[in-house]
């Protein structure tokens, strides 16, 4: 269950960016304009470049190829350093889960009634101090957490994926002059009152 759980959450970024094809296959502003300028047809169609796709896609195969897809490099610190710090928790949760099994496992052999003190005697002196019980319960919450930390990693990459994703997508955008946003002073009939307002035009 668990297996599924963490393969599902791997895919869900480069599932999103499949989802979103219908809105990749439209015209973009700009092309739109530039027909309508060169006086062409509306129903002229033109096979588009589906560049969420490509760049989700590149992403899910190795993260940050998406980012450099984009040409958007200065997210590659956050993206390798996210996986890199949660790849580097994951095998020290490995390594110390060992320890533990290993310790617990000593301990058991040395009080069966055959005692085995081989393993006994190669443990830490921290793990000859605490009771055997102490040591299962710090081995099963280590186990744990190699479970979260996977967890946390693939949540990373698929979120490395939706960012590619969604960076293609605002590449189709409209941010000709004829969009702005200016400051005004004025006087304001909704709140009845002279001061600043925000005037957003939205063509001409």
């Amino acid at each position: 269950m668990k297996l599924y759980l963490l393969i599902t959450l791997f895919f869900i970024g480069f599932e999103v960016c499949n989802a979103q094809d219908s809105l990749s296959t439209s015209e973009p502003v700009a092309l739109k304009k530039e027909k309508k300028k060169n006086g062409e047809s509306k129903d002229t169609t033109t096979k588009q470049i589906n560049h969420p796709k490509i760049a989700a896609s590149r992403s899910a195969i190795f993260p940050g190829l998406g980012q450099i897809y984009n040409k958007k490099y200065w997210k590659l610190p956050l993206v390798y350093g996210g996986l890199g710090v949660t790849g580097y928790i994951f095998f020290d949760n490995i390594k110390t889960y060992k320890e533990y099994k290993f310790a617990y496992a000593a301990r058991i052999s040395a009080q069966a009634p055959m005692p085995d003190s081989t393993g006994y005697n190669q443990l830490k002196n921290i793990y000859k101090i605490l009771s055997p019980g102490s040591i299962r319960t710090a081995r099963d919450e280590f186990r744990r957490y190699i479970d979260y930390s996977v967890l946390v990693f693939l949540i990373l990459w698929g979120l490395n994926v939706v960012d590619a994703s969604v960076d293609a997508h605002l590449k189709s955008f409209d941010v000709s002059p004829d969009l702005s946003l200016q400051i005004k002073p004025g006087h304001s009939d909704l709140a009845k009152t002279n001061g600043l307002s925000l005037v957003l035009k939205i063509g001409k």
